[in-house]
């Protein structure tokens, strides 16, 4: 490897899913922005795959959703924990439902749960 090339660090994709609490939310495509269905909101880290297979989901499903990232805030953690009583990550709520982490979700999709809480209301 040239060592001109040995800093090129690539650069992250744009997110157009999801927004975190630093950036504004968008709508997936194919989703109707009239039909808003309630807020969606995955508390994340960076590193966390469960978190990405969350947000693969959510997108598939046409869904939008507020990210937040309590690896940049400890704070957001301790209210995650407080409204979750789980420490571990995603932490997915629809409107004021808690629904867990991503197997929780999944389950809840298999079991044919997940869609009316999607649902417009």
């Amino acid at each position: 490897m040239a060592a001109s090339q040995a800093h090129i660090r690539p650069q992250p994709h744009p997110r157009v899913h999801r927004r975190t609490v630093l950036t504004s939310s968008n709508v997936a495509p194919g989703a109707d922005p009239a039909a808003k269905g309630p807020e969606i909101v995955i508390y994340t880290t960076l590193i966390c795959p469960y978190c990405v297979a969350a947000k693969n989901f959510l997108k598939s499903k046409g869904q939008s959703w507020t990210e937040i990232r309590i690896d940049l805030d400890p704070a957001q953690r301790e209210i995650m924990m407080a409204r979750a009583r789980r420490t571990s990550v995603p932490q997915i709520f629809i409107g004021e439902t808690h629904v867990g982490g991503y197997d929780d979700m999944i389950a809840l999709h298999r079991a044919g749960g997940l869609e009316p809480l999607l649902s417009p209301q």
